[in-house]
């Protein structure tokens, strides 16, 4: 058996089972970006919000791109994953070339003097947290699988077929799965 800690791990995607249907989750995708024994912490990529990045964060005024919703956990907050962790100290790398935080005014500076593309960061208000064991239940009573995450798929905006192509992407019967409607019984 794989062991869990693997299975979940900071770099993973974590896409809602077609019968999940908790709306702060159905059909999300999200990248886990902490698993450990103290608990797991991820943020959904799939759910751009109604506002830009540069009408809700100060210091980010030239930033078009959607804000995302990252979670229903602490929604006051903001996070933000980047490709540049050789020039934003604090950065956690997540996957090879993939980063998560790190000092905001350094990277508002590198936005504003055009060393990072807006292309580069992605910002998340709110996360996705469990408490220590509770992701680990959720995935063994069929509520979530999991994917190789890519930095394409972290960046993409084809929000709408995110959680499909992931979930294909497994292949075998997840073929099927992913073009499941979503409420089987109004077909």
């Amino acid at each position: 058996m794989v062991n869990e800690f693997e299975r979940l791990k900071a770099g993973k995607l974590l896409l809602a089972s077609a019968n999940m249907l908790e709306s702060n989750f159905k059909r999300t995708v999200l990248i886990m970006c902490e698993h450990n024994e103290k608990g797991s912490l991820g943020f959904i990529l799939n759910r751009p919000m109604e506002f830009k990045v540069c009408e809700a964060i100060a210091g980010f005024e030239d930033i078009e791109e959607p804000l995302h919703m990252g979670g229903p956990v602490q929604v006051d907050t903001v996070h933000f994953l980047h490709l540049r962790g050789d020039l934003i100290e604090d950065s956690l790398e997540i996957l090879p070339g993939l980063f998560w935080g790190g000092d905001k005014n350094q990277l508002s500076f590198l936005i504003n003097t055009g060393v990072m593309m807006p292309s580069e960061i992605r910002f998340f208000l709110g996360y996705a947290g469990w408490t220590a064991g509770q992701l680990e239940a959720e995935f063994e009573e069929g509520a979530w699988y999991t994917a190789e995450a890519t930095k394409e798929i972290i960046f993409s905006d084809a929000y709408e077929r995110m959680w499909s192509r992931s979930v294909r992407s497994k292949g075998g019967e997840y073929q099927l799965i992913a073009n499941a409607p979503e409420l089987p019984g109004l077909n």
